[in-house]
């Protein structure tokens, strides 16, 4: 799920930067240091919306570096259990498959896709129902539902399934 949120960090810098564009070098760096990264705390950081104050700055002794207080509003991305993703695999063998949504990977155990679908190995490894009219390969787009994460400190894992309603294949790459 996505969340607009505030955030603060104190951000360093050189003192080459100082002058009239003092604010453009800081918000450069803001974005340039925290969008694209994850906290394990709020998700992962989409994109910065706005800078909301920029405190004074604190000379550190030796450097000549000062450190400005930033606080900043941003988007985040955070999945949850019991969350409905539409996600595109990215591979396939015989435990399952990994699918990515966004910058968030999840693992669907072959104990989470339906029992209907067997594994098929070969130069493009693939879950096939019996009749072969469902297939799940690497590029297919599926449904999936979260059902357990784990966060560490720069990331976070998803486990999810597919054996539930209204849940699986959505788009299927050689079908195009």
């Amino acid at each position: 799920m996505f969340f607009h949120i505030v955030l603060e960090r104190n951000m360093q810098l050189h003192p080459r930067h100082f002058g009239r564009n003092l604010r453009e070098h800081l918000v450069t760096k803001l974005m340039k240091d925290v969008e694209g990264t994850c906290s394990g705390r709020h998700g992962f950081v989409v994109a910065i919306t706005g800078v909301d104050s920029i405190g004074k700055g604190l000379i550190r002794d030796g450097t000549g570096f000062v450190t400005f207080p930033v606080k900043y509003q941003c988007v985040v991305f955070r999945p949850f259990k019991g969350e409905i993703l539409e996600a595109v695999v990215t591979m396939v063998n015989k435990m399952g498959f990994f699918a990515e949504a966004g910058p968030v990977q999840i693992f669907v155990s072959n104990h989470l896709i339906p029992d209907d679908m067997e594994f098929q190995s070969g130069d493009m490894p693939n879950y096939t129902t019996s009749d072969g009219s469902v297939k799940i390969q690497k590029d297919s787009e599926v449904r999936l539902k979260i059902i357990g994460t784990r966060v560490d400190a720069t990331e976070i894992f998803c486990i999810g399934t597919i054996k539930d309603d209204f849940l699986g294949v959505i788009n299927d790459p050689t079908t195009l």
